[in-house]
């Protein structure tokens, strides 16, 4: 995790360390890039560096968390995903989740170093800083899917910690294969759609349940 002391650099030594991580990171990946690149790079002792942050993978995460931020403020907040029925809802993710991959698109360095997340998972000691980002995303996941819930879009007969589980699981696995394959931006609305369409057919609601919901099976009450 970064540590306190990175934060209290000036604004200018913080870019300029996470310059040359984004640049590193997307030249070379995860494996490959060099922490001692990156310090000579930004102008920095190695000492300051271990000072700032615990390692390459702290380092990694934290240049993805904070690209990714940057992201989701070029794009803009989520549209009001409870304002219509059902088909408004996913309609409104659909767009939204085109709309970030567009903005991934023109942002050749994230995209490049969101490549090489696959790899950094693997690897033991990024798997702390990886909960640490997914965590991060709960309370907008919990959202999205009341929301989706209120307007019977998203199933409510089962826990809300499997529901998130697997919208995190299809999520990532979809943007694992958007970013390996770097499909063009003709093709990007059908595979948008197409991807949505699985999670919807996996949490949507089903009519024809039995008598015992599975929210009594699974003792929700």
């Amino acid at each position: 995790m970064v540590r306190p002391r990175f934060s209290k650099l000036p604004p200018a030594q913080q870019q300029s360390i996470l310059r040359a991580a984004l640049d590193e990171f997307a030249a070379h990946g995860f494996h490959n890039a060099s922490l001692n690149r990156v310090i000579g790079t930004a102008g920095i002792s190695k000492g300051s560096m271990y000072y700032y942050f615990d390692g390459k993978e702290d380092l990694y995460a934290y240049v993805a968390r904070t690209e990714l931020a940057a992201l989701f403020v070029r794009v803009g907040p989520l549209p009001d995903l409870a304002s219509g029925d059902a088909d408004a809802f996913w309609s409104v993710l659909e767009g939204y989740y085109l709309q970030l991959m567009r903005a991934l698109t023109a942002s050749p360095k994230l995209a490049a170093l969101l490549r090489g997340w696959a790899a950094a998972s693997k690897n033991p000691e990024f798997q702390t800083a990886q909960g640490d980002i997914e965590q991060a995303s709960l309370p907008w996941i919990e959202q999205a899917i009341a929301a989706g819930q209120r307007v019977g879009a998203v199933r409510d007969d089962l826990p809300t910690t499997l529901l998130i589980a697997v919208v995190l699981g299809m999520g990532e696995a979809m943007d694992v294969w958007l970013m390996s394959e770097q499909p063009d931006d003709p093709a990007l609305p059908e595979l948008i759609s197409a991807l949505i369409s699985m999670i919807r057919g996996a949490v949507s609601c089903h009519s024809g349940a039995g008598p015992l919901s599975s929210r009594s099976r699974f003792g929700l009450g």
